[in-house]
């Protein structure tokens, strides 16, 4: 296959990427439970999904004890890759990687199914070794989190795939017949007899769990996405992304007994499972039981991004890979919604003198969150008056960004409804002050004070920031206005000054010349 590099235009610096995007791609991905297509609008740092279709086909059901893919589900997955290549058409897809997992891999009919399904989807399929699948995984992860440590595990519908993760550097991957449909089969649906093989083949996993104690363990995969969505709901938890969701271990120990113990149907929110998960998720549960009890995580975070962000994040030449996902995902943002995208991006050096003008220290995962809230700083600006506060919450909450959890997610959305509504502290949402913790709480009222300041002298435009700075000096936070640029100082401006001010225990000024 030729290389999907060809003829992109990868801009980029060394914080604020300014990614050109190539036609867009699709991967087509055949597992052991389901066949899905996921379109992106292009190659990138942080890619957007476009559509998203899966097709539950169990093509691993049976494969363990029968040494066949089932013809029912052969014909399912072949119906489902003749649609998907009439949709990419449709699309104007410009290439697509089609990837094949365990159940083509270990049935005896797997190479005739490979075949009619290449005819099917008109294109080459990559049947990928365990080994490979742990790999893509793992660069899935190190895609979509910031400077990952820990483990990455792959939960599909035939296997289970474990490998280290440490910033960029992945390490050597297990690969172990752990999926639902495989434990189901080799089970015979027994839930007792499912952890006794869980406990035998995780012996083989003892180099990656044994690394695993503190680190996080970042769970990939239908099964136990679908079971952080239940978790979510018991808790009653507030925001329903799943990418960055986590949980400490006794809590989710405590939970995935539940699950074993129960009838899948009376769990709450089981409604927002598909029919046909829903009897995998107590093998599901199963295995990462037996995970935390031997490898003992610091965390379990949820990840969205798996093998098919992997593939694409292998396409990126190095400096492309190495830009913060946040960053990028923000900068998009930015350019599609902002008046003036340049002032988001002048925001950064403008805010950054005052916080180093500051005593407190300020960490560097505090410094990008900063940042990525400055980009998103003006996302809202289309909407009534009255609703841009709630806007950009409703937009920052649920988007689609990666690189970031979900404290910081809380972060960026209050940051930018109090640079609406203002600072008051009795104005933020509980929850989100509650997610987000007392630290980043502060932080956010800080910049959204900053914000605030911001945009009545510079009208959301690019040009006028780096003439104007506020700092903190002989302490007091004072702004200073060129002399031609007097006319700016009204009481408004003045109240935002020393609104400010408040906020760091400070009096505030303006001065002129």
């Amino acid at each position: 296959m030729g290389s999907p590099r060809a003829g992109l235009t990868l801009a980029h610096s060394a914080e604020l990427p300014v990614t050109g995007r190539s036609a867009p791609v699709a991967i087509i991905d055949i597992g052991s439970n389901s066949v899905r297509l996921v379109a992106y609008d292009g190659l990138g740092r942080a890619p957007t999904p476009l559509y998203n279709e899966k097709v539950l086909c169990g093509l691993g059901r049976n494969v363990l004890t029968t040494g066949r893919l089932n013809e029912e589900a052969v014909r399912k997955a072949l119906g489902a890759l003749a649609r998907f290549r009439v949709l990419c058409a449709t699309m104007r897809i410009g290439r697509v990687f089609v990837l094949a997992t365990a159940a083509a891999r270990d049935a005896e009919n797997g190479p005739a199914f490979l075949e009619a399904a290449q005819e099917a989807c008109g294109t080459e399929i990559q049947l990928l070794s365990g080994r490979r699948e742990a790999e893509l995984s793992a660069l899935g992860v190190i895609s979509g989190f910031h400077a990952p440590d820990g483990v990455v595990g792959d939960l599909g519908g035939g296997s289970l795939e474990l490998v280290d993760v440490r910033g960029a550097v992945v390490g050597q991957g297990v690969t172990m017949p752990l999926g639902g449909l495989a434990l189901q089969d080799l089970s015979g649906g027994s839930i007792k007899k499912a952890g006794k093989i869980v406990r035998e083949h995780m012996k083989k996993a003892a180099p990656q769990l044994e690394t695993l104690r503190g680190r996080s363990f970042y769970a990939v995969g239908g099964t136990w996405r679908a079971l952080a969505r239940l978790h979510q709901a018991a808790r009653q938890y507030p925001v329903h992304v799943m990418h960055g969701y986590s949980v400490e271990p006794s809590d989710e120990l405590s939970f995935l007994q539940v699950v074993e113990q129960s009838d899948a149907a009376q769990l709450l929110d089981v409604e927002s499972i598909s029919e046909a998960r829903r009897p995998l998720l107590a093998y599901g549960a199963v295995v990462l039981e037996e995970i935390i009890r031997v490898g003992r995580p610091r965390e379990i975070a949820v990840s969205a991004s798996g093998v098919r962000e992997g593939l694409l994040y292998e396409q990126l030449d190095k400096d492309t890979r190495a830009l913060d996902p946040l960053l990028a995902s923000a900068g998009e943002l930015n350019g599609l919604r902002a008046r003036s995208p340049r002032h988001g991006e002048e925001l950064l050096a403008w805010t950054d003198r005052f916080v180093t003008s500051l005593d407190g220290p300020e960490t560097a995962d505090e410094r990008r969150l900063r940042h990525a809230a400055c980009l998103l700083s003006d996302i809202g600006w289309r909407a009534h008056p009255d609703y841009r506060g709630e806007q950009s919450i409703a937009l920052i909450q649920n988007a689609a960004f990666v690189g970031v959890d979900h404290p910081g997610r809380a972060y960026l959305a209050l940051a930018i409804y109090f640079r609406h509504e203002g600072v008051a502290p009795e104005k933020a949402s509980p929850v989100l002050r509650g997610l987000a913790g007392p630290r980043l709480f502060e932080r956010a009222r800080l910049l959204g004070a900053l914000l605030r300041v911001a945009f009545p002298i510079s009208a959301g435009m690019e040009g006028a920031l780096g003439r104007i700075p506020v700092t903190v000096e002989a302490g007091r936070v004072l702004l200073r206005l060129p002399a031609e640029w007097q006319a700016l100082n009204s009481d408004r401006l003045l109240s935002r000054v020393r609104g400010l001010a408040r906020v760091v225990g400070l009096d505030g000024r303006i001065e002129v010349g």
